[in-house]
């Protein structure tokens, strides 16, 4: 009964449909409203009549975006299995990987590294689904990511942060976020690289009252120094200590 309400509900939108979603045939309009709701076994009948397993809606989303954002892993794994396209961005530069670190969907990002996900495509803030993770405060993803795909530990996104800075910037210095902070040590995170300001992990933590981060990226090598504005024109503090008389000030 409910999947025929939701029949005669899509066919009364047709009509109303914004101008680029009018290419997409009704079998993919269903496909992709089943994706979001995780009705597998309509999904599966539907990609067996025909319909375009990588058609998009008016968001630009395929149906395993829209099975991602409906958080139904079963059926993102259909899709999957089923040839879908896993790296497909929507009009939001959102897919399944990207979306589902961001918003603590442990699952599919499991099924996402399973399935060979490309962990360089980047968000419309230029990240990389490790650093929203890290920010806001998904351990279990940022461990996934960090120990089961090849993702860039210290990719620096539009803002000039890396997931250590956003951890630390974006975080609330609890223990998730600590966590996170010795999980991205642990992983190899260079803990010197500054935000666009040059402005240290270790002096935010500092600054923000975040002890346990602070003894941490202290035991870790890393080194308080803001050269100004220019992030381009940062050196590290341990250049200076070594050269000073070779350091040219910025």
């Amino acid at each position: 009964m409910v999947r025929q309400f939701a029949v005669v509900l899509l066919l009364v939108l047709v009509g109303c449909q914004p101008a680029g979603d009018k290419d997409v045939s009704m079998l993919d309009r269903e496909l992709i409203m089943y994706a979001e709701q995780g009705d597998s076994a309509a999904v599966l009948e539907l990609l067996k009549k025909g319909a375009n397993i990588n058609a998009r809606d008016a968001r630009g989303r395929t149906a395993i975006m829209a099975a991602t954002h409906g958080n139904n892993p079963d059926t993102v794994k259909l899709l999957i299995d089923a040839g879908a396209d896993i790296n497909a961005q929507d009009d939001r530069k959102d897919n399944p990987l990207l979306y589902a670190g961001a918003e603590g969907l442990l699952d599919i990002v499991k099924l996402m590294i399973d399935a060979g996900a490309d962990p360089a495509i980047t968000n419309r803030y230029g990240g990389t689904a490790l650093i929203p993770a890290a920010d806001r405060g998904h351990v279990e993803i940022v461990e996934e990511l960090l120990e089961r795909s090849a993702v860039n530990i210290d990719h620096v996104n539009n803002l000039g942060w890396t997931a250590l800075l956003e951890a630390i910037l974006l975080g609330d210095g609890g223990p998730r976020h600590q966590r996170i902070v010795e999980l991205l040590v642990k992983h190899g995170a260079d803990v010197n690289v500054a935000d666009g300001d040059g402005v240290s992990p270790l002096e935010h933590a500092r600054k923000r009252g975040y002890e346990e981060m602070e003894v941490l990226l202290s035991n870790s090598g890393a080194h308080e120094y803001n050269l100004g504005k220019g992030g381009k024109h940062w050196m590290r503090a341990i250049q200076i200590e070594e050269a000073p008389d070779r350091v040219e000030k910025c």
